[in-house]
């Protein structure tokens, strides 16, 4: 039987069981985020914004680029519609938080820059452009990019947000500190203020309503981080932007730190500040700024046709407005929202509507909701979902109709005042609905961008959530429809209501325990495939083995029905990558079946999203010594699970374990990527590991960073000063070459070569040792190109019977991704003190 769409509203009570909430709030639910509450002072600051009709857009290249405290000045001060366009969602950076890397952080960061545009008031945009790490020049960037398909969606965003003035956070040369990224977002920026005008460029854009639109003029946000690094001046325009926000009870310094701490995987936090605060700018294009960034710009309604009639409406709802009786202006609003229908101007008729509804809401306290009590829907499953609505502050409201999935129930109910009302709903899930996925993800990415179908998404920070419930309330007389996302809601003992979006999910999904086999000789490997059956599917899974004739594997015995242990060698030695893929059996037809990764952090919503199952086997020549390795956990890595596949016995280590007489049990110890950066206990126990060092132990520090203003002191990590700089080697095919071909590190157990460093990914290596102790030896050199040899990504110390390694290279990418060289090199840097005759 086909499967179709039931919904069914069942009257539970009229019996008020609940109050929500205190008055005088108004709530709004974004995707998967907790209800975001509004008090009748920030009602009011939205009123006065009603009577500006001016937009500024802000473009960068990553999150936490953005001049947060300037957005907050011109969203809540001067009440512009303020955007900011990011060229990318920071995938290629490092995780201060976790072990994400690459598209897992990208969508850590997304959800990241949404939290701070609900605090600065902005709105959020991103190009199709990867990050895929740090590039020196622009022109490296452009062409990783596709400079056109990213140069059409600048364009796409400018003629669908139609600012007034652009802003650029940087300038289009070498001042960017040579950063690719940030000189081309501003290369981009520019081209597309001419482009976004011309009718002859992108025009396929057109289909989708957009209509060619000129900008007034592109400004430079020129800075000052001191030094050389001063392009402020004086004959540039300036604009004071420290003020207090009496409204608010904030300055735009303090709104700008709480904006910039919602960056936490960057450890991005700004401290709150208090007065002055200036900006400066200069016009890169467009029509030269003398006084304002808005310089011939009309803000009012006398810009628009029929405004004439809306102005005088506007100011005395701003005149009347209650903070006690904020639902006194609803009939006013509705009038309101009612005579914008009219107007011909359909991006200001639709931004100012869009803005009224939501000041509808906010003001009359009414509370919309619709969860589910499980965060997880299956293809094909039914689900009960709940509803509830609270007129909170007496308006004259009646509940038309409710829409869930398309289907709709007339309802003709009236709202009486903060009274409860809950309905439930049963909905089947139609077998093809699709499975939520991030939408920049549903199609194989290119090299350096994404790929995006659908144009209406291109831009746009995430997607719709899976299922809508849909109001048509009739306020005051007027017919207006309110939106809720389907959240799954809980109440959690120790952090309250919790409100987590709602996935739909295959009908199987499965997991390779690890994701990375490695065989280092023809000795057995055990893996293991966790199936799941979704929702009420019962399907069997079964491996379809690719490039099968390289291994032999066999199934070692099953449990809890979808859980099973295979173990595989292989059949021919030399180095090797090879996958196996996951399918499963549906209606006697087989079908890959996908790995669910959640990411969940108290920040952010809960993030899922699904790629191919698949396990990849690496075959290498890696030889090892030693055995018991200690590791302190840094900033996030997955170097444990690599050293765990080698063959070494890993053992984490907190503060408590590092006191004498504990440490000499192993034959090295490694700090993880930022590991005295995260952790301040470290510079304590320098002692400890020193004499560690001296007594023969091994220590290996991954990169660590001064400070991320480029204070160039030595760190205290050694035994002998150097210091760790910003310089770093992008190129991840750059020769390197070898400075000490005889020392150990090169040698045992492992024989180094050229071919070692094949197949690296992102980089070789970053935040390069620098002033470096002649105790050190430098193992390698390499450089970008057009740039001077760098000599610190490798240094060797010996200290009493030990040794000291600090290394820039990018272990904590290379190991994941399986690449030979990289286990190879780091199984030598082990073996260091290894007792050998050299």
């Amino acid at each position: 039987m086909p499967f179709s769409i039931i919904v069914k509203f069942f009257w539970m009570t009229k019996k008020a069981i609940l109050a929500f909430a205190t008055p005088f709030l108004f709530f709004t639910v974004s995707l998967a985020q907790m209800p975001e509450s509004f008090s009748s002072a920030e009602i009011f600051l939205r009123l006065r914004k009603l009577n500006i009709l001016g937009s500024v857009l802000y473009v960068a290249a990553h999150p936490d680029d953005e001049n947060s405290r300037l957005i907050a000045y011109l969203a809540k001060d001067r009440l512009y519609r303020t955007g900011y366009l990011s060229m990318t969602r920071g995938d290629g950076g490092q995780n201060l938080i976790g072990d994400e890397q690459g598209i897992e952080l990208g969508l850590i960061r997304t959800q990241e820059m949404l939290a701070a545009r609900r605090i600065d008031g902005a709105e959020q945009f991103f190009t199709r452009a990867f990050d895929f790490g740090f590039t020196k020049t622009t022109e490296e960037a452009m062409k990783t990019w596709d400079k056109e398909k990213i140069l059409s969606d600048v364009v796409w965003v400018i003629r669908r947000f139609r600012p007034d003035v652009m802003i650029t956070r940087f300038p289009e040369d070498f001042r960017t500190a040579f950063h690719g990224h940030h000189s081309a977002s501003a290369v981009l920026a520019h081209e597309a203020f001419a482009a976004a005008a011309d009718p002859s460029r992108f025009p396929e854009q057109f289909k989708y309503g957009v209509k060619p639109w000129q900008v007034k003029r592109l400004l430079w946000n020129t800075f000052n981080f001191g030094g050389p690094a001063n392009t402020t001046s004086d004959d540039q325009l300036k604009i004071d932007v420290g003020a207090f926000n009496a409204i608010l009870g904030k300055s735009y310094g303090e709104i700008a730190a709480e904006s910039r701490t919602q960056h936490k995987s960057q450890g991005a936090a700004l401290t709150r500040t208090r007065g002055p605060a200036v900006e400066y700018f200069r016009t890169i294009a467009g029509a030269p700024v003398k006084t304002d960034i808005m310089d011939d710009v009309v803000t009012s309604w006398s810009r628009v046709e029929g405004g004439q009639q809306i102005q005088p409406m506007v100011t005395q709802l701003i005149q009347n407005f209650s903070l006690t009786n904020p639902e006194l202006s609803v009939p006013g609003l509705t009038n309101l929202y009612h005579e914008l229908s009219k107007l011909k101007d359909e991006y200001w008729r639709t931004e100012k509507m869009k803005e009224v509804q939501e000041l509808i809401e906010a003001c009359s306290g009414l509370w919309l909701e619709a969860t589910l009590s499980n965060p997880y829907v299956a293809q094909g499953d039914s689900v009960k979902i709940a509803v509830s609505v609270n007129n909170r502050l007496n308006t004259h409201a009646i509940l038309e109709e409710l829409q869930v999935n398309g289907y709709d129930s007339i309802m003709k109910e009236k709202l009486v005042f903060n009274k409860n009302y809950f309905f439930s709903t049963t909905m089947l899930v139609v077998p093809d609905k699709t499975i939520t996925q991030p939408y920049w993800l549903a199609e194989e990415m290119s090299a350096g961008s994404y790929n995006v179908k659908d144009q209406l998404l291109i831009g746009e920070p995430q997607g719709k959530p899976a299922y809508e419930v849909k109001f048509r309330i009739n306020m005051e007389g007027q017919d207006i429809s309110f939106t809720r996302a389907l959240q799954y809601k809980i109440t959690d003992p120790v952090k309250g209501d919790q409100y987590q979006p709602v996935t739909v999910l295959p009908p199987v999904t499965g997991r390779f325990d690890p994701e990375v086999v490695l065989f280092t000789n023809k000795d057995e490997k055990l893996f293991k495939v966790d199936t799941r059956n979704q929702g009420s599917h019962l399907l069997n899974p079964v491996i379809s083995l690719t490039n099968s004739g390289e291994l032999d594997i066999r199934q070692q015995g099953s449990f809890r029905n979808a859980n099973f242990t295979y173990s595989a060698k292989p059949l021919k030695p030399g180095s090797a990558v090879f996958y196996t893929d996951l399918l499963f059996e549906k209606n006697g037809k087989s079908d890959s079946a996908k790995s669910l990764t959640t990411i969940s952090y108290d920040h952010i919503p809960r993030i899922d999203y699904f790629r191919p199952a698949k396990v990849k086997f690496v075959v290498a020549d890696v030889k090892t010594v030693g055995k018991r390795i200690g590791y302190i956990e840094g900033a996030g890595d997955k170097v444990p699970q690599a050293l765990a596949q080698m063959g070494y016995d890993v053992v984490l280590l907190r503060e408590k374990d590092i006191v004498p007489g504990n440490l000499s049990q192993f034959d090295a110890i490694l700090t993880g990527v930022r590991a005295h950066n995260v952790h301040p206990w470290l510079e304590e126990k320098y002692e400890v590991l020193m004499d560690y060092i001296k007594g023969g132990g091994n220590l290996v520090v991954q990169y660590d960073r001064n400070n991320p203003f480029g204070n160039n002191a030595p760190m205290k990590i050694g035994p002998y000063p150097f210091s760790i700089s910003g310089n770093r080697v992008t190129d991840e095919h750059a020769k390197v070459n070898f400075l000490q071909p005889s020392h150990p590190v090169l040698n045992f157990p492992n024989a180094i070569t050229d071919q070692d460093f094949e197949g690296w990914i992102q980089e070789r290596g970053i935040y390069f040792a620098d002033r470096i102790d002649t105790a050190y030896q430098t193992i390698f050199s390499m450089h970008d190109a057009g740039e001077p040899e760098q000599k610190g990504s490798l240094i060797v110390g010996d200290y009493g019977k030990g040794k000291f390694v600090y290394t820039g290279l990018v272990f904590f990418r290379e190991l994941p991704a399986g690449v030979p060289g990289a286990y190879r090199l780091l199984a030598n840097i082990i073996a260091l003190n290894y007792k050998r005759a050299f």
